[in-house]
């Protein structure tokens, strides 16, 4: 009863916490200031009538630079791939390929991860064409897209998230790397860690993506949480997560590292003290150049396998 009391509240509540979400998109940088060439609304798959598309940021002068996958968060439930934070990377000369997935009032879990990982078959078969390195594909993404970002990482190889759409299945949706901004990575503790107001927000939102609460779906739960798929198979990871997160528990990013230490897997995390849910922190010179550190020790300097 206390549960659908909090699920009540946070029905109500939605909207005022979408209002919130909305004004700190505004702080975010955008990709206006980088040195790129931006080319939109690149169709990869349809499904049931619905075009699929991303926008991909190639770096000016740089001969095929290594591809960032990322996907946009929004609670599962809103947003789009025109939300695209990393800006800086392609400044630092990586490709950005930003995603469209269906969103959860469209379709439930796990079409996501489906429509992610047929974006990363198309990606990898059209790297001639536009001019980006594909063999070592980095997947990153921030809040509920960094939950998604983070459960195709873990998830290579898997047949039940592969899905069947696109025309490109011969291609391998493999990553070499994985970035996840403030993500969650286990649905059956996400609520007991969570703010009041993270609640009010978390259980709407996993309504909407498993069609119940992760106690009455646990099957879905569980193969929707990254922490659950870790082996010692799964790619390099690096966590940014700040420790005042009203609203994804710094806890979620803390049991998915410890579940890369226990497989002696190379994992970084890196908490900013006093930050929030999303902001310009995650991606300032500051927090921009750990992800370049890492990216270049795992995915430029051939660390990661092709």
């Amino acid at each position: 009863m206390v549960r659908r009391a909090k699920a009540t509240r946070g029905l109500r509540n939605i909207t005022i916490w979408f209002a919130c979400w909305a004004a700190s998109l505004a702080i975010l940088p955008s990709a206006s200031g980088a040195d790129f060439r931006k080319t939109a609304d690149i169709p990869f798959a349809v499904v049931n009538g619905l075009e699929l598309r991303l926008d991909l940021y190639l770096p000016s002068g740089v001969n095929r630079p290594p591809l960032i996958v990322y996907v946009h968060g929004g609670a599962w439930r809103a947003d789009s791939k025109e939300s695209m934070p990393l800006a800086s990377l392609v400044s630092h000369g990586f490709a950005v390929a930003s995603v469209d997935y269906r969103l959860s009032p469209v379709a439930q879990f796990p079409a996501q991860i489906h429509d992610i990982k047929a974006a990363i078959r198309f990606l990898r078969a059209k790297q001639s064409d536009y001019g980006y390195d594909a063999r070592a594909i980095t997947i990153s993404g921030s809040s509920a897209g960094g939950h998604l970002a983070g459960l195709v990482g873990v998830t290579n190889g898997n047949k039940q998230l592969e899905g069947e759409l696109g025309d490109y299945r011969e291609q391998s949706s493999d990553v070499q790397a994985i970035v996840d901004y403030y993500g969650a990575s286990n649905f059956f503790t996400i609520l007991k860690q969570s703010t009041p107001h993270g609640i009010g927000v978390r259980v709407p939102a996993l309504q909407l993506l498993l069609g119940a609460q992760p106690e009455d779906t646990p099957e879905l739960a569980k193969l929707a949480s990254p922490l659950f798929h870790v082996d010692r198979s799964d790619p390099p990871l690096l966590l940014l997560h700040g420790d005042q997160d009203p609203q994804m528990p710094i806890n979620q990013s803390h049991e998915l590292y410890g579940a890369y230490k226990t497989q002696n897997l190379p994992v970084r995390f890196e908490v900013l003290h006093g930050a929030g849910h999303g902001g310009s922190r995650f991606y300032d010179e500051y927090s921009t150049g750990i992800v370049v550190a890492f990216l270049d020790e795992f995915v430029r300097s051939g660390s990661a396998s092709h």
